[in-house]
């Protein structure tokens, strides 16, 4: 479908619940506009704070240097890839933090 060009939101008034009337209907409108409005303040915030943009940085600096600039960069092949997998083997594993983060967020909200 492509979404709704250039962006924006779209609030449809399909009777999907008990609430019918228009006055539900404009009420709830009011609803969202105020949890978007919120939860656009709650992101100013954040990024004001800079509290997401440190774990970012350190969550993507492999790419940074060496194999993982090549491949951000779109120089790295398919064969240097290999190569370097065969040299390093399997990559170790390190956990997203989803939680985390997710708590963080909660924290501001």
């Amino acid at each position: 479908q492509g979404g709704i060009a250039p962006g924006g939101l779209n609030f449809d008034c399909k009777v999907r619940r008990e609430s019918t009337d228009l006055k539900d209907m404009f009420i709830s409108h009011i609803g969202a506009m105020d949890s978007m409005a919120r939860g656009l303040r709650v992101a100013a915030k954040m990024i004001q704070d800079g509290v997401l943009a440190k774990y970012v940085k350190a969550r993507y600096s492999s790419f940074d240097s060496g194999i993982g600039a090549k491949i951000a960069s779109g120089e790295a092949t398919l064969e240097d890839c290999e190569k370097y997998s065969e040299e390093n083997g399997e990559p170790q594993r390190i956990s997203g933090q989803q939680e985390h983060y997710e708590n963080m967020v909660n924290y501001y909200i």
